[in-house]
């Protein structure tokens, strides 16, 4: 890595068969989509965490944000433990920290955004982990441009 060269971060919508990814600019402003990675199965993580990798390389990923799919009265259910457990496989794989963050809402968001923007349903249902991975990202982002005090780290 060049030396004061930023390194990127990455931000995950994980689902039972899709992971919508984001990632963000060098300067660590901005969360920008990438793609969607399907899967047929849940528990069929072996290409999904392969391509991750992939784009951790390609992006010079310096760390990865993943969301926490919590209950809207803030408790934890199986699809946060399952979250839990795809990112202790993501940690194992890349040798990245993770990082989680209160995705709460960010779909009906994702939702909302496309539709202000004119896309109907079935665009909607192809781009929304994408769009859920951006926004979690995002926040992120802001909160520790917030944290610093507007000064990026």
């Amino acid at each position: 890595m060049e030396v004061g060269k930023k390194m990127r971060i990455m931000g995950l919508d994980y689902g039972a068969k899709t992971v919508g990814v984001a990632i963000s600019d060098p300067l660590l402003i901005t969360a920008q989509g990438v793609e969607i990675i399907r899967r047929k199965e849940e528990n069929k993580l072996r290409r999904t965490l392969a391509r991750i990798e992939e784009l951790v390389l390609e992006y010079d990923i310096g760390q990865i944000v993943v969301g926490l799919p919590k209950r809207l009265n803030a408790t934890e259910g199986e699809r946060v433990e399952r979250t839990k457990e795809f990112a202790e496989k993501l940690t194992r794989r890349t040798g990245l920290s993770v990082v989680f963050w209160d995705e709460r809402l960010t779909t009906v968001a994702a939702h909302r955004a496309m539709a202000e923007a004119g896309l109907g349903r079935a665009a909607q249902k192809e781009r929304v982990d994408q769009i859920a991975a951006v926004l979690i990202l995002q926040n992120y982002l802001d909160d520790r441009k917030n944290a610093d005090g507007g000064q990026t780290q």
